[in-house]
């Protein structure tokens, strides 16, 4: 079972006991708006049951369910990850810059030689979080799919490899 701590932070595997609270998240037009779903995924605690998986992974912070984070693995030795930040009075306090050099670290140390995400071209606080880290803009996708609203949507995918990392933890 995955767990990383750092601090008052840790990243741990979801189990079926976080459904209920990831549902909620996973639900919630405004915490999902920046992934393409305004309105929502519409899906059950069940259906997070079934899904989850080890790279799924949850964030507390002071025991808290604050967030939510994944990684999968591509191709040999890559490592796709995504973060959310999903209580709104945890955001903009530096709590997302630690917790990706705590789930980076991790990866790197278990034998992963690259690190991929994307994000949404507006999304210009996460860009500048993963550019910090050392994260490498590898190509703008313009108008490569649309909303559930068929808003035409623009990410950026990033690559980030052990020698450009730059852990902002002690």
């Amino acid at each position: 079972m995955t767990k990383i701590q750092y601090e008052n932070l840790t990243i741990r595997q979801a189990v079926a006991a976080d459904a209920k609270q990831l549902a909620a998240w996973w639900n919630d037009g405004a915490v999902m708006a920046h992934a393409g779903f305004p309105n929502g995924l519409g899906i059950t605690e069940e259906e997070v049951i079934r899904g989850l998986g080890g790279g799924s992974l949850v964030i507390e912070e002071n025991d808290r369910l604050i967030g939510e984070c994944n990684y999968r693995q591509t191709e040999d030795g890559v490592a796709e990850i995504g973060i959310k930040i999903c209580e709104t009075d945890c955001q903009n306090r530096g709590a997302g810059r630690k917790l990706l050099s705590m789930l980076i670290g991790w990866l790197f140390e278990n034998g992963y030689s690259k690190i991929i995400l994307d994000t949404n071209v507006k999304n210009t606080r996460a860009q500048h979080v993963y550019e910090s880290l050392g994260f490498r803009k590898v190509r703008t996708n313009v108008d490569a799919w649309k909303d559930q609203l068929g808003q035409p949507q623009s990410s950026i995918d990033y690559e980030l490899v052990p020698e450009d990392f730059n852990s902002c933890l002690a």
